[in-house]
């Protein structure tokens, strides 16, 4: 199918299809006529990148996995296992950001919150 009907079809614009494909995300051949021609399963491929990105997925990191999945004898326990690792990757940024939170807390009213805090004496 041209790039306009994947378009259509994805609910994507040529430009990001266009994107997709120069980093390697789809494959279209070209026809004579310099025409992009896409093979029909890139539909459900561009819904499964779309899903992968909502879920907290990098381009990179969906196009690093695709193969793995696309070969895996058993879809469904490896993308398990591509979900738990994005859970403690997760997790691991959400006390990231907790720390930083509380870091931002004690500088209020600080007077120079940019500036090197002063730990607290010992007691």
């Amino acid at each position: 199918m041209r790039i306009g009907e994947l378009a259509a079809r994805s609910g994507l614009s040529r430009d990001a299809i266009r994107f997709y494909e120069k980093v390697g995300l789809v494959s279209g051949q070209r026809l004579a006529n310099g025409y992009r021609d896409f093979p029909p399963e890139t539909v459900p491929w561009l819904e499964y990148v779309r899903t992968a990105q909502t879920l907290g997925f990098s381009l990179a990191e969906i196009a690093r996995t695709g193969e793995e999945l696309r070969d895996a004898p058993d879809t469904a326990q490896a993308l398990s296992a591509l979900f738990e690792a994005k859970i403690k990757v997760v997790d691991a940024r959400m006390t990231q950001l907790a720390d930083l939170r509380a870091e931002l807390q004690a500088r209020v009213g600080s007077g120079c919150p940019l500036g090197a805090r002063t730990p607290a004496p010992a007691g």
